[in-house]
Formats: structure tokens, C-alpha cells, sequence
């Protein structure tokens, strides 16, 4: 991707992303509804102004690795853990029933057995970037909110990277050692690493430096970023990794600077990130998987927030947070899309699969979001009432 394609399609992105927010806002609509339309407008299946997609996204995933990286800071470690034990099997259950519905409902509409296990198997997870980004963080019942979310959320990430191992291994025809013990013994490692180097490296320099304030914001950068590679390195994935570098930081005063700092550039990164997914879908397919991915993410959008709410209710959560929770992980995710792609490419899942999954996904969350923003607190929300930060 050359510099001037570089520059000319973050004009695009933004001029157009500021042009249809506006759009979105007079006609009530979530700002994310409008970046992924903007993709879909200006991406190579719409006007085709812009090229690859794929570079887009590689670009906007550092947002993801931001927004875990600051939801880390807000998190201690030993609530995280306790948050964890708690979720774990309200993860586990409704796991299995959401990739149960979705395989149904898959060989209902006529796929392979192959097929239908696989997208349903994407169907249990739920996104991180909606169901965080959409989350007030200064209300202490979002708070406690924000933690169950972030547990159930995690757990997930552990699933859906071992499935992208045995897909690996699909393609491969075997599944190799190194990456099996890395998902078992990374975790660990991760903590370990991130505490000592923390504790011995990070943290005295801050303390020595801490009146200059771009080298506050530039350690912060290295930190989050350096945490993500480390994550990646050990057979994890750049937002574990950057996850618990913000864990490793929350306990210190500086890490409410660092929340501040680096919002504005979480943010830049994540509209990059809605619009590679709207620009990255072929409407070419859509006709012929339109009526399973509706009924797909209808079932979804429907099924989802009440089994989260049942399961958060035998856990001791009240009603109100349980049915809140529930609707704000009731969308499928953007692993279910790295999945499906990969699954794909390894010759395992059939294209015409791949994008009913694909669809399902996004119909989601354009609706999901919509949902949110108009029922509950957000940052983002049109009604002075529910918006919060």
C-alpha cells in the first residue's frame, strides 16, 4: 500500500465518516451504523474508491488492542479474578447454546454438516468493540457491569483462539505442539511477564520521568503496543496481551492519566476498523445468503440476551444488570469473522458459508447497536437522559 493510497484513503474514511455521523445523528441512528455504511459505500464492492479492505484492517485492529488495553486500566487484578471464577460457566453454557442454534439453523437452510458446525461455532461469540465501546465507564453500576462484560468477553477470546488453532491445524494437517502448549501456558506467562516488567522496568522510569508528559504518553504507546507483541509471541492474541498490560497498570495513579491520553487515539483506529468491515463484504453474495443470515441474526439478536440473562441471574447478579448485560452482548462478533475468513481460506468452510456468516455478523451489528444506543447509557447516545461517559 503506497503513501499516497495511505493518505487518500484515510481522507476518505474520515470526510466520509463526518459527513455520514452527521447524517446518522439527525436521523437517530449509532455512529457505528454509519462507519460500516460508509465501507460498504466507498469499499471495492460499492463505488470501489478505496483498495484492499485487508490493509484497512490490519491498520484499525491497533484500536481493539487500545480499547482492551484501557478497559485493563480500569480493571483490578484481583476483582478481575474473582469476576472470572464467576462467569466462567455462564461463558461455557451459553457457548454451546448459542453454536447448538446456529448449526441448526445453518443445516436448516441446506448446508454440509462441515458448514453448519463451523458457523455455528462462531455464533457464541460476542463483540468486544460494541458491547465495551458502547459502555459507560464513570457510573459505577457500569462499572461492575463493564467487569462481568470483560470476563465473559476474555473467556471467549481463549475459545475462539483455540478454534482458530484447530483451523490452522486444518490447513496444516496436524495441530502443532508449540501452539498448543503456548494457549495452556501463555496466560501465566503473560501475567508473570507483565507484573515483572511493570514492577522493575515501567513503572521506576514513570516515577523518574513523570513531569514530562509526552514521554507519559509515548511509554504508554510502547507499553500497551509491547504488551499486545508479547501476547501474540506467546501463542495469545494482541488484545489479551494488551488487555493485561493495562491490568498490570490499573493499581498505579498514573493509569487514570493514561485512560485520558490515549482515548482520542483508540478512537481514531476504530472507525478505521467499522469501515474496513463494511468496505471488506462482497455485496455480489448477498442475494444468496440474505434470508439464512437474517433469520440468523434475528435468532441471535433474540436468543442471546435472554440465555445471558438467565445464566447471570443463577449467579447472583440482579434482574436489571442481568437483562442490561444480556443486551449488550446480544450481537455476534468480529472473531466470528476472522474465523470464518480463515476457515475459508483453509479450504474448510465453503465461501457461500463464509458469507452468511459474514452478513449474519454485520446485520447484527448495525442492529444491536442501534438497540443500545437507543435503550441505554452510552457514550455515544442521542438522548441527553442516556448518555454518559
Amino acid at each position: 500500500m503506497s503513501h499516497e493510497s495511505i493518505v487518500y484513503t484515510i481522507f476518505l474514511v474520515f470526510t466520509g465518516a463526518a459527513v455520514l455521523a452527521t447524517a446518522a445523528l439527525y436521523a437517530r441512528q449509532s455512529l457505528l451504523v454509519a462507519y460500516i455504511a460508509l465501507g460498504v459505500l466507498m469499499g471495492p464492492w460499492g463505488l470501489g474508491l478505496t483498495g484492499d479492505p485487508e490493509n484497512v484492517s490490519q491498520i484499525a485492529h491497533i484500536g481493539i488492542t487500545f480499547l482492551l488495553f484501557l478497559l485493563g486500566l480500569d480493571l483490578q487484578p484481583q476483582d478481575l479474578i474473582r469476576t472470572v471464577r464467576s462467569t466462567t460457566v455462564v461463558t461455557l453454557v451459553s457457548s454451546l447454546a448459542f453454536a447448538a442454534l446456529g448449526a441448526v439453523i445453518t443445516m436448516a437452510f441446506g448446508f454440509g454438516l462441515r458448514d453448519s458446525l463451523l458457523v455455528g461455532g462462531t455464533m457464541a461469540f460476542s463483540s468486544t468493540i460494541i458491547g465495551l465501546k458502547l459502555l459507560p465507564t464513570t457510573v459505577l453500576h457500569h462499572q461492575r457491569t463493564g467487569e462481568i462484560m470483560i470476563s465473559i468477553l476474555l473467556l471467549q477470546d481463549l475459545i475462539a483462539i483455540g478454534m482458530l488453532l484447530l483451523l490452522r491445524a486444518a490447513g496444516q494437517g496436524e495441530l502443532p505442539v508449540a501452539d498448543v502448549a503456548g494457549l495452556l501456558l501463555g496466560p501465566p506467562v503473560l501475567v508473570l511477564a507483565a507484573w515483572a516488567l511493570e514492577r522493575y522496568l515501567y513503572f521506576p522510569l514513570i516515577r523518574r520521568f513523570d513531569k514530562i508528559r509526552e514521554y507519559l504518553f509515548l511509554m504508554a504507546i510502547g507499553w500497551c503496543l509491547g504488551m499486545a507483541q508479547l501476547g501474540v509471541a506467546l501463542g495469545l492474541s494482541a488484545e489479551i496481551g494488551a488487555f493485561i498490560g493495562g491490568v498490570a497498570l490499573a493499581t498505579r495513579p498514573v493509569a487514570a492519566y493514561i485512560a485520558e491520553s490515549l482515548r482520542p487515539l483508540r478512537d481514531f483506529f476504530l472507525v478505521l476498523f467499522f469501515f474496513s468491515l463494511g468496505a471488506g463484504f462482497n455485496l455480489s453474495m448477498t442475494g444468496e445468503v440474505l434470508l439464512p443470515a437474517v433469520l440468523l441474526a434475528v435468532a441471535m439478536l433474540v436468543i442471546k440476551p435472554v440465555v445471558f440473562a438467565r445464566l447471570l441471574r443463577r449467579t447472583g447478579e440482579s434482574p436489571e444488570r442481568s437483562k442490561e448485560i444480556g443486551f449488550r452482548l446480544g450481537q455476534l462478533s468480529e472473531f466470528t469473522l476472522l474465523v470464518v475468513v480463515l476457515a475459508a481460506s483453509q479450504g474448510v468452510l465453503s465461501e457461500r458459508a463464509s458469507y452468511l456468516a459474514q452478513l449474519a455478523t454485520l446485520l447484527t451489528f448495525i442492529a444491536s447497536s442501534y438497540f443500545i444506543v437507543l435503550r441505554f447509557p452510552t457514550p455515544i447516545a442521542i438522548s441527553d437522559k442516556l448518555r454518559r461517559d
